[in-house]
């Protein structure tokens, strides 16, 4: 099953990916910025691009009516990432709690796309585990199988 995603432009180290929501309140430039936190663990930001500073505001909620769109297309970029560097993981912890609730509901509710290509682990109780759909999560730990 092909899901929509937008477009998106990568820059020439493959760790910040851009593109534009298109919807009601016009034309969003939005970003996901990957940062080496230790070897082979990237820290995953997303958001709006600021335009003065070039820097994400991963807290502006756009209203777009296109977020499937928009998270299809972050699930696009973290998978085209994980191609670039299959040795990677990824860490991704949303930058409110309804953030991180958001996306473990898109892992639950595109599990059957996920599943049989990454393994995904949630960080609960300070250790991280085998993602499991009953429990919530602080962050998340992407990586190849």
């Amino acid at each position: 099953m092909l899901l929509p995603v937008y477009s998106y432009k990568i820059n020439e180290e493959y760790l910040d990916y851009e593109f534009t929501s298109i919807g009601p309140k016009g034309s969003i430039k939005k970003v996901v910025r990957f940062a080496q936190i230790r070897k082979n663990v990237f820290n995953v930001a997303f958001g709006d691009l600021e335009k003065e500073t070039g820097d994400i505001n991963d807290i502006s909620v756009t209203n777009n009516n296109d977020s499937r769109k928009v998270l299809m297309t972050v699930a696009a970029i973290i998978h085209d990432f994980l191609l670039r560097y299959p040795e990677a993981s990824i860490m991704a912890l949303g930058s409110t709690e309804s953030r991180t609730r958001l996306y473990r509901i898109g892992i639950i509710n595109y599990w059957n796309l996920i599943n049989p290509e990454f393994e995904i682990l949630g960080f609960k109780n300070n250790r991280w585990e085998v993602f499991q759909f009953k429990n919530t999560y602080d962050a998340f730990l992407i990586q190849r199988k």
